[in-house]
């Protein structure tokens, strides 16, 4: 299935370069008139992270629903899962959250959500793709049915509170110091006040978004800071999501790195000695560390894989029944709750265990010893070096080094133009060895 402008987690790339204005209007039309389904007035709600081209992208956007007929409700920058809840809270017929989620500030993206919060299937986006490739002229609305936009009050605090309530009434942070840092992204406004209602002694970081240092030096793609803030503060909890707060890694009391593989053990153990598991499984990518799969099988929890990619997973525990799943990333999806990953939730869940069992978040998270992985990524301009004969030669030799002693995963970002070369084995030497002689030889075909 050959898609144009949608990747795998909606339309994504360098902004006013890729992610243009006349790309944003016209998917805002063809978006809009493939949503306008029966008589009532049709509405959009839209959602931004902090990133300077967002202004650009949303006043676009607007134009292109308005144009169409459909009314828009502008959230200001709100984390993405905030959006999902949003459109179906307000009964939207769409919602649309304007991101590059973990990207540089020079990158942004459009995301799409249904009027149930889920974001759109494939081929709903290939009938998309097919209205913005026309010219829709001739569909515009007459002037006397063109849509309004106006800003709406008050969403953060319904997400707070939405929040809240994925915990137990009675449960309380007091006593807890928590590290929080929002990347200088969606959740600067949110997340630390969510915190400190439920009790915590919050000290934030990431909360002041300039329109160009998202994801800078912060957030759960560099936790460095959080880290260093923990062990200095002896906190007991260091908490860092990322641009549109859709993941989430966490930090000890020691001011180490938790990844999503550890958190998604904690809450999916817990989810099940409370009896809240749909299923008895754990919906996770190809990503998922091997350690992760050997420790649940012993406390008899299935581990379920599917490609990389939140909506493949989310995909996967729709069709086949589970609620919770993720990627190492801290991309985690907690279905009794959200329709899409929610990092700030995910995290309150661990904390409920921490509260629960009244022990270090050291303790709490480590449920099993990962086996050693190696990653590299390769940049490229044009080409498919994957098709490289070389390149498919060094791969099946590596594969046939490792035996059954690890795995190789590579794959393409959905992305970015970026191969993402994954080794995973209990020899950490030779993992590194075949990595790098596939690394090199992805490079030489990418020169």
């Amino acid at each position: 299935m050959t898609r144009k402008y949608f990747g795998t987690d909606g339309i994504r790339g360098r902004a006013n370069g890729v992610i243009t204005p006349e790309l944003a209007l016209k998917v805002g039309q063809a978006a809009g008139l493939l949503f306008r389904r029966g008589d009532h007035r049709h509405r959009v709600v839209i959602g931004k992270d902090t990133r300077l081209s967002g202004y650009m992208i949303e006043t676009a956007m607007i134009a292109g629903f308005t144009s169409v007929g459909m009314d828009v409700l502008q959230l200001g920058p709100m984390p993405t899962p905030a959006v999902a809840m949003l459109t179906r809270s307000m009964r939207a017929d769409l919602g649309v959250m304007i991101s590059a989620s973990h990207n540089p500030f020079d990158d942004n993206g459009i995301k799409l959500f249904g009027p149930d919060g889920y974001k759109l299937s494939d081929e709903v986006e290939l009938e998309i793709e097919e209205l913005v490739d026309q010219s829709l002229t001739k569909r515009l609305a007459k002037s006397a049915d063109l849509g309004r936009a106006k800003r709406i009050d008050g969403v953060h605090d319904r997400y707070i509170e939405f929040a809240k309530r994925t915990l137990p009434r009675a449960l309380s942070l007091d006593g807890l110091r928590v590290v929080v840092d929002c990347a200088n992204g969606a959740a600067y406004a949110v997340a630390p006040e969510a915190l400190w209602e439920l009790g915590a002694d919050v000290i934030s970081l990431g909360v002041e978004p300039d329109g160009f240092n998202i994801n800078k030096d912060c957030g759960s793609t560099a936790p460095e800071a959080l880290c260093r803030k923990v062990r200095e503060l002896r906190a007991d909890v260091g908490i860092a999501l990322d641009g549109d707060a859709d993941r989430v890694v966490m930090v000890d009391e020691r001011g180490h790195l938790i990844d999503g593989d550890q958190l998604m053990a904690v809450i999916v153990e817990s989810w099940k000695e409370d009896g809240r598991l749909a299923r008895p499984g754990l919906v996770a990518t190809v990503m998922s560390n091997l350690g992760l799969e050997r420790h649940l099988a012993g406390v008899g929890i299935e581990l379920v894989r599917t490609p990389v990619g939140d909506r493949y997973v989310l995909e996967h525990m729709r069709t086949h029944g589970y609620n919770l799943g993720g990627e190492p990333s801290g991309h985690i999806i907690l279905s009794d709750y959200t329709t899409t990953g929610d990092g700030f939730v995910a995290a309150l869940q661990v904390l409920a265990v921490v509260r629960k069992q009244d022990r270090p978040l050291s303790q709490v998270c480590h449920r099993f010893e990962p086996l050693p992985q190696v990653m590299r990524n390769v940049r490229y301009r044009n080409g498919k070096p994957l098709e490289n004969a070389n390149v498919i030669s060094v791969i099946a030799s590596a594969e046939q080094r490792l035996g059954r002693t690890g795995r190789l995963i590579i794959r393409p970002s959905g992305t970015e133009p970026v191969i993402r070369v994954m080794g995973e084995g209990d020899d950490k030497m030779l993992i590194e060895e075949v990595v790098e002689g596939i690394v090199e030889a992805l490079s030489q075909a990418a020169a």
